[in-house]
């Protein structure tokens, strides 16, 4: 029976990702969460992992009261989510939100397990660490997010990485495509938060309605598959069937289809080379009738292209990038900055960042302590 910790086990990917399992038989070895005590218990006891983790260390002792009949046994703060991650699980799915991410990716490679990864912030914020180590250890990192995992399953006919011409990674556009400026300005929280075809957790929606998500996403691409900046194109796709494709040096396209529903790429994460039968419902192209394929605004949307120039100065470029849009975001989600406010942020930082050609993880790490704090005390001031 394969064995799987699941990091972030009570958000969205999360909670999916057990559901997969469940129908695929894997033994649950690990679980953690932010702060979540009544989902976590929920799941510690129908999976009984050995190990489980709460990121808050107050909440994590009262869980560890909660579940002492269980047998499991309760760790805190982000050291325990580490222990979590190097408990020499087959597989690790990373599915936690932000940097907090990072240091467990690392201890999951460190420990030899294969990594299922939907935390897009491990490759953004430290990809040239992370790939390094990777290798090192022989460790493959898998795709989760629908985009990635659409491209990892279109290339696997690629005899040779010289062949790709270029990766296309689709998006929705968020529940403001359309819009202009001045109706940007105006947008709420509660808007934001809308989005029109997937359920995802609050950092993400918001990051997929300013399309920080599809800059995320580009410099996570260049790191998965080994390409440059220039080869990664990014189209509006509303439907969200078509979740990203691959253009060949031939002009030949292929893409990976299916109904928007995270079920498929956690699956296949999981259970790669091989397929499986899925919950998830058959794709019927006759329902949807048309799909279609727009340019992105870049002047609305600006977080794109600080992205992709963040990636093209390379170093700790898009790990400001990162920092400050985690910052930005979460100031949203308060109410404490408009929508626009987000990309002028991300921006700033980004142009500032230290320009190295090399970094640690320390580095990372003190980079992001540094603009959080700058970006909180500029707008409470």
């Amino acid at each position: 029976m394969p064995k799987l910790s699941v990091l972030g086990s009570t958000g969205s990917i999360g909670t999916q990702a057990l559901e997969v399992s469940k129908l695929r038989g894997f033994e649950i070895c690990a679980l953690t969460a932010n702060s979540s005590v009544e989902a976590l218990e929920r799941q510690i006891r129908e999976y009984r992992p050995r190990l489980a983790a709460l990121a808050d260390e107050k909440k994590a002792a009262g869980l560890k009261i909660r579940v002492k009949d269980t047998g499991t046994r309760v760790l805190s703060g982000i050291d325990g989510v580490c222990e979590c991650a190097g408990c020499e699980a087959d597989t690790v799915l990373n599915s936690i939100v932000g940097m907090a991410g990072l240091r467990p990716t690392l201890a999951a490679i460190e420990a030899g397990s294969e990594i299922a990864l939907a935390n897009k912030e491990t490759l953004v914020a430290a990809g040239e660490l992370v790939t390094s180590a990777a290798k090192e250890k022989g460790v493959r990192i898998l795709p989760v997010d629908s985009e990635h995992s659409a491209i990892f399953q279109s290339l696997q006919g690629c005899a040779d990485h010289s062949e790709i011409k270029r990766i296309i990674l689709t998006a929705s556009g968020g529940p403001f495509f359309g819009m202009n400026g001045d109706e940007l300005s105006r947008v709420t929280l509660a808007q934001a938060l809308k989005h029109p075809n997937w359920s995802m957790g609050a950092k993400i929606t918001v990051d997929s309605a300013t399309m920080m998500n599809k800059g995320l996403e580009l410099i996570e691409a260049v790191w998965l598959f080994g390409v440059s900046p220039s080869q990664v194109d990014i189209v509006i796709h509303r439907q969200s069937v078509v979740h990203s494709l691959v253009e060949y040096s031939d002009n030949s396209v292929i893409a990976q289809l299916g109904v928007p529903d995270m079920r498929i790429p956690i699956q296949y994460a999981l259970t790669y080379p091989h397929r499986y039968p899925s919950p998830v419902r058959q794709l019927n192209l006759e329902e949807w009738g048309k799909l279609t394929f727009e340019s992105p605004d870049y002047d609305l949307f600006p977080c794109i292209n600080i992205c992709r120039g963040a990636i093209e100065k390379g170093g700790l470029y898009p790990a400001a990038a990162n920092s400050a849009n985690e910052a930005a975001n979460e100031l949203f989600r308060q109410g404490k900055i408009g929508f626009l406010d987000i990309a002028g942020l991300v921006e700033a930082e980004t142009e500032q960042a230290p320009a190295v050609s090399g970094y640690t993880i320390d580095d990372v790490l003190l980079l992001d302590e540094c603009i959080r704090r700058r970006i909180f005390n500029k707008v409470v001031r």
